[in-house]
C-alpha cells in the first residue's frame, strides 16, 4: 500500500493528473500534503485533494503555465478558426440557453418561482424535492438545446463558448464553478466550440458563485436585454 510518506510531490501531481485530470499548483500540493497525517493511503489522498480542488477557484489553485491556459490572442476575431494544442481546465461562470430568447428565459424563471413547470405544452405544478437544494434542476435538465457559457482559465482569462452539439451534463441545472477539461478544442473567431469529443466534465462547484448566479440570473438577463435595446437605439 502506497502512503503519503512514500510518495514525492512530483509523483503525487502525476497521479492526480492521470487519475482526475487535475493540474494544481505545486505550492498548493505541497501545502496539502504537509497538512495530512502520515501513513494515509494514497488513493484516499487523491480523492480528498480532488474534492478540494474542484470546490476551489482555479485562479488560486491551478497551474498557470502557458500550456495550461488560453493563448493571449485567443479573442482575435480576425482568426477564422484554429484548434488549440493540449488540454486546458476551465471553470464555468455562466450558462444560457440560446435556443430561447432572453424574455422566454425570464418567463421560465418566473414560472418556476410560482412553482410551475411544463410538460410538453401543459403547465404543471412543480413540487420542490427536499433532498435536492436546487428545485429547478428537473425543469432545467438538458434536452438537446444549445447553450452559451462563460469560461475562465487558471490565469483568469475569460472566453465565451458555444455548445456545437449536445454535450452530456451541460444544462442549466449544472453547478456554477464546475470544472471542465477541454482537449484540443476548436476556436472560431474567438469563441470556443464545445463538442462531446473534446469535453470532459470533472465536477465541482463554487458555492458563492453558484448562489450569486441563481439569485441574480433573472436580473442579469433583464440587464442584457436593456443593454441590447440601448445599443440598437444608438445605432
Amino acid at each position: 500500500m502506497i502512503t503519503s510518506t512514500a510518495i514525492s510531490l512530483p509523483q503525487f501531481c502525476d497521479q492526480l493528473r492521470s487519475a482526475k485530470g487535475l493540474t494544481p499548483l505545486r505550492t498548493w500540493v505541497s501545502d496539502f500534503l504537509s497538512s495530512q497525517k502520515q501513513g494515509v493511503n494514497i488513493n484516499a489522498l487523491i480523492q480528498t485533494a480532488a474534492f478540494r480542488l474542484l470546490a476551489s477557484d482555479i485562479t488560486q489553485t491551478f497551474d498557470q503555465s502557458v500550456r495550461s491556459c488560453l493563448p493571449s490572442d485567443l479573442t482575435n476575431g480576425q482568426i477564422k478558426e484554429r484548434r488549440l494544442e493540449g488540454s486546458i481546465i476551465f471553470q464555468i461562470l455562466n450558462i444560457e440557453d440560446i435556443s430561447k430568447s432572453r424574455w422566454q428565459q425570464i418567463k421560465a424563471i418566473e414560472a418556476l418561482e410560482r412553482g410551475e413547470g411544463t410538460k410538453g405544452r401543459e403547465i404543471i405544478r412543480v413540487v420542490p424535492d427536499e433532498s435536492n437544494e436546487d428545485s429547478t434542476a428537473g425543469a432545467n435538465a438538458s434536452s438537446g438545446e444549445p447553450h452559451k457559457f462563460l469560461l475562465q482559465d487558471a490565469r483568469g482569462a475569460r472566453v465565451y463558448g458555444i455548445e456545437l452539439s449536445d454535450v452530456q451534463s451541460l444544462s442549466l441545472s449544472m453547478n456554477i464553478g464546475i470544472k471542465i477539461l477541454l482537449n484540443k478544442p476548436i476556436v472560431a473567431r474567438g469563441v470556443v466550440l464545445l463538442e462531446p469529443t473534446t469535453a470532459r466534465f470533472l465536477g465541482g462547484k463554487i458555492e458563492e458563485l453558484h448562489k450569486s448566479w441563481k439569485e441574480n440570473r433573472k436580473a442579469n438577463l433583464k440587464a442584457a436585454i436593456e443593454a441590447t435595446e440601448q445599443d440598437r437605439g444608438r445605432s
